[in-house]
């Protein structure tokens, strides 16, 4: 079936003012303004604002059971790890899985058609994270890379963890290798992918971090990990490590075009350059870096070196949402403060769309064009907020847009009238709510 998207009030995409065409799972035409193309079905879209679906490239579900802790709130990150580690002890599948849930359906509605998750937190029963994932992103409907993270360098080893989240690398590197061979979906529209994602300098050993990087070469997948978010970090590395993070990642065999990295605030200029010559990407994590005080992204010089800039709302203890769209705004507004006005929406919203496929490895989403993937996301301007706004698209991230009226994965419509399609949000605010109490 055709479906015409008719005559969006605005679109981010050139030569598509009359809407754009969706045929099974993927883009099939732009419609220029007052054409009518070959069609099945029509949805009229002059009252949205349509945008490519955003991609969240980094996140931890996680600690959505841990929001405005009080034993972590006011704190900067390695206190707040601290504060967190013990709390996070205490994970369960059964509340890994609503926690899951709870975020991807978070992030669904705020217009997240494709996401990452950093899941790094193992205590003793949570063997099959992953697969909780992989369930929970098919039951919602989207796009997931799932990163199998890692921690096995604890506070008797000189490292920040407690024993009791940590696994011994013989165990990470074997179900690491288990998830890629079950879950790993390869080419044009996957809808799940895995990434291997060792949590820090500060969490895992050097070994583990070399063999993490042999292992994503042997069986092509990509590679993440937080690095250059503080400057305990720095301190950190160099009293460890005897070099900085960046050359600590060098060393361990990392500097490559399956690399993307979350944050990255603490690089200097033959950093940046360096990150740019070997294709690999960053999150910018904007909502978080100023929760925990970490400091600013330097965006501007790494696109400008040719490293691929993401968009990140990082973990929901740290954020306090699992809000892209919210993020965005976030943002502009940060990178104008460090910049100036001249940073725009668009490059905000370029780093949530096109910036965060390329971290991802994609090239098939991320933009509205013909062959990409049909995953869109369609806001109204009916909010008191919007009123008096002139132009649509900058409206949604000045104004503070934080909820799509409609998103599309793959060509289906996973929410309509701003609610996610088969997920009973009270319930699952009233489940997720009961077992978040267990950790307070």
């Amino acid at each position: 079936m055709r479906l015409w998207i008719k005559n969006p009030l605005a679109i981010l995409a050139e030569n598509a003012a009359g809407g754009i065409v969706v045929e099974g799972t993927r883009i099939v035409e732009l419609v220029q303004r007052g054409k009518t193309p070959i069609h099945d079905a029509v949805f009229d879209a002059s009252a949205h604002v349509v945008l490519p679906g955003l991609i969240n490239t980094h996140h931890h579900f996680y600690q959505t059971l841990t929001r405005a802790h009080p034993q972590a709130i006011n704190k900067e990150l390695f206190d707040w790890l601290k504060a967190l580690y013990p709390v996070w002890a205490r994970l369960t599948p059964e509340a890994h899985r609503l926690a899951t849930r709870l975020a991807l359906t978070e992030l669904l509605m705020s217009g997240v058609t494709c996401t990452s998750d950093h899941h790094y937190v193992f205590p003793g029963g949570l063997d099959e994270a992953m697969d909780i994932q992989v369930e929970e992103a098919a039951r919602v409907g989207v796009r997931m890379m799932v990163t199998r993270g890692s921690m096995n360098l604890s506070v008797k080893d000189g490292g920040l963890p407690p024993d009791s989240v940590v696994q011994d690398q013989d165990t990470i590197l074997a179900d690491c290798e288990r998830v890629i061979g079950k879950y790993h979906q390869r080419g044009e529209g996957a809808m799940v992918q895995i990434g291997l994602a060792p949590c820090s300098p500060f969490s895992v050993t050097r070994d583990l971090m070399r063999e993490t990087a042999s292992l994503a070469e042997r069986l092509d997948c990509r590679l993440h990990t937080h690095l250059a978010e503080t400057k305990d970090e720095d301190e950190f590395c160099v009293s460890q490590f005897g070099m900085r993070p960046l050359d600590y990642l060098e060393d361990s065999g990392w500097l490559n075009n399956r690399t993307w990295l979350a944050h990255g605030i603490y690089f200097n200029d033959s950093d940046v350059q360096k990150l740019g010559k070997h294709g690999v990407g960053v999150c910018h994590c904007p909502t978080s870096n100023m929760t925990l005080a970490s400091g600013q992204c330097r965006t501007c010089e790494l696109e400008a070196a040719g490293v691929a800039v993401g968009l990140g709302v990082d973990g929901s203890a740290s954020n306090d949402s699992s809000n892209l769209m919210e993020g965005v705004r976030h943002a502009l507004l940060l990178n104008r403060l460090t910049y100036n006005a001249t940073v725009t929406h668009l490059d905000a919203l370029r780093w949530a769309t096109k910036g965060s496929a390329a971290c991802l490895g994609r090239s098939d989403i991320g933009e509205i064009a013909v062959g990409k993937q049909a995953d869109i996301a369609m806001f109204s301007l009916d909010e008191l907020r919007f009123s008096g706004a002139g132009d649509p698209i900058a409206a949604l991230v000045l104004c503070g847009a934080h909820k799509a009226d409609r998103v599309m994965v793959a060509g289906q419509w996973r929410v309509i009238e701003s609610q996610p399609v088969g997920i009973d949000v009270a319930r699952l605010r009233a489940e997720h709510g009961k077992v978040s109490a267990n950790f307070i």
